[in-house]
């Protein structure tokens, strides 16, 4: 007869290495054989064995052959199942402990069924709803664990409003609930918010000591480079060398992304250097950050230099590549790595490949070319890649492949502004005025006025947007009046004619 103190100890050693399957197989029989297969505490441990090893079968056989349940074994197998993605078996258990035991559940049950993911978006939200009624009726909402959940669970179902509003609820907040409300803004286009929400968390608000993770930081610098905020990004460069951050490679990638899309690439090549072990990410990142710049040349020779470090090139790569040879007009670069991508590597073109050949095409002359390419990938329902082609067609002045194309273009996006003025372009160049006089009328009638462009400029750590002749900016008397002294200098310091050429000039600018 084995001593239950003994077996006790045995199975607290396998639980705490938690993956170890032929010791729960082992142990198990020893359980049995001892007569201490019921004792609720032994059988708690050894059900958290299996699940911990991922043997979800065992681990139920366990908890079924248990006589007396409590609370932590139920919360076991509950949490069993949340964990390998069983939403509905977790929840038809928690419905039966209700109903079997009368047990309401605690703080841990409600948070391994928030954190149980749903086959569908759909479900899963309506799962977590009904988790938070029974968390505010149980009076378990002032929880941390539970609250945290709670947060995790409406940002990861895209709610950032019920996320925010169960935030601001929280009395007590700890570096796990900031983090997710930051992440939930951060991936949900927040950004401005996530970097106000960091700056909270820094200056200590809520009295406790909560620090960024790696998750965090990398999600605030994606946030600075969707947003032009290089200011943000050198700022929260600095946070992560003073943090030991930058030695994790989601955050040097991040950076890598953060520096490009602003524009510093001697920064961005720097903070490649740093990393020993550069993976597709680090490399794709440094690719598309020279290729977004228009640096043509530079891209290229990174993508080669990943080839020869011997890094599997994937779709995101290519895609970089391929965009830096069709906007730098690179025609036989950008076929030569089309060809390689899906002959060599055997890479599916997707719709961003194919407006980059379509794009490469169309420079190279080969309009009718990229026309079959359309008709036999079949994509035509593509606005960016009919898009391509029709600019292709203003290239190359094909009025006829420019009226399939627009006719196609305003089938899919009637109301886009955008559309009207790229097929209106491409009759111009081509001389087709009275084509050109439908397509504005139309355009008059399906979208009204044209939604103006808008430019952005950083200025002491904020991104200033505008648009031409905004009045509604802030300071925009005080840079009206900053022009006029500049063209009462201008008419001091040149003769008249400069004068006028140079007041033509500033007009524009209003």
């Amino acid at each position: 007869m084995w001593p239950r103190g003994f077996l006790s100890r045995l199975l607290l050693r396998v639980t705490a290495g938690a993956t170890d399957r032929q010791a729960c197989a082992r142990i198990h029989p020893l359980l049995v054989k001892s007569g201490h297969a019921s004792d609720t505490r032994l059988a708690t441990a050894l059900a958290d064995a299996y699940a911990k090893s991922g043997l979800v079968a065992r681990a139920r056989r366990v908890f079924d052959e248990t006589p007396r349940r409590d609370l932590v074994l139920w919360n076991v197998m509950i949490s069993c199942y949340s964990s390998h993605g069983l939403a509905h078996h977790s929840w038809a258990l928690f419905a039966s402990m209700r109903r079997s035991s009368g047990l309401s559940g605690d703080g841990f049950t409600f948070s391994a069924l928030l954190s149980a993911r749903a086959p569908s978006s759909s479900c899963s939200h309506h799962l977590g709803l009904l988790a938070h009624g029974l968390v505010l009726r149980l009076g378990l909402q002032l929880d941390l664990v539970v609250a945290t959940a709670l947060l995790d669970m409406y940002a990861k179902s895209g709610q950032v409003a019920d996320a925010r509003r169960v935030f601001d609820a929280m009395l007590l907040r700890n570096s796990v609930s900031w983090n997710a409300i930051i992440v939930c803004y951060g991936q949900h286009g927040g950004g401005k918010e996530a970097l106000q929400l960091f700056v909270s968390m820094l200056r200590n608000d809520d009295g406790c000591c909560s620090r960024a993770d790696e998750l965090t930081l990398a999600s605030l610098l994606s946030s600075c480079a969707n947003m032009a905020a290089a200011y943000e990004a050198t700022q929260l460069h600095a946070y992560a060398l003073k943090r030991g951050l930058q030695a994790y490679l989601q955050v040097a990638n991040a950076l890598i992304m953060a520096y490009g899309k602003n524009g510093f690439l001697l920064q961005a090549t720097q903070t490649f250097a740093t990393i020993h072990n550069p993976d597709i990410v680090s490399w794709s990142s440094m690719v598309s950050s020279f290729a977004y710049l228009g640096c043509a040349k530079s891209a290229i020779h990174f993508f080669e230099r990943m080839l020869r470090q011997g890094v599997r090139p994937d779709g995101i790569a290519f895609l970089g590549v391929l965009s830096a040879c069709s906007h730098a007009g690179l025609i036989q670069d950008g076929l030569k790595y089309f060809l390689v991508m899906t002959k060599d590597y055997q890479i599916d073109p997707c719709l961003q490949h194919l407006a980059c050949l379509v794009d490469l095409l169309g420079r190279a002359g080969r309009v009718q070319d990229a026309y079959n390419v359309l008709l036999n990938i079949s994509c035509q329902t593509n606005t960016d890649v009919i898009g391509a082609f029709l600019a292709a067609c203003k290239t190359r002045g094909n009025i006829e492949l420019a009226k399939w194309a627009a006719d196609r273009l305003l089938g899919l996006e009637p109301n886009e502004s955008a559309n009207y003025l790229l097929i209106s372009n491409s009759y111009a160049a081509a001389g087709a005025w009275s084509e050109l006089a439908k397509v504005r009328s139309h355009m008059r009638n399906m979208c009204g006025n044209k939604v103006p462009g808008c430019s952005w400029i950083e200025v002491g750590g904020k991104v200033q947007t505008f648009v031409s002749n905004d009045i509604l900016l802030q300071q925009s008397t005080e840079m009206r009046h900053m022009m006029d002294l500049i063209v009462t200098f201008l008419e001091k310091e040149f003769n008249e004619d400069t004068i006028c050429k140079e007041s033509d000039l500033i007009s524009e600018w209003y």
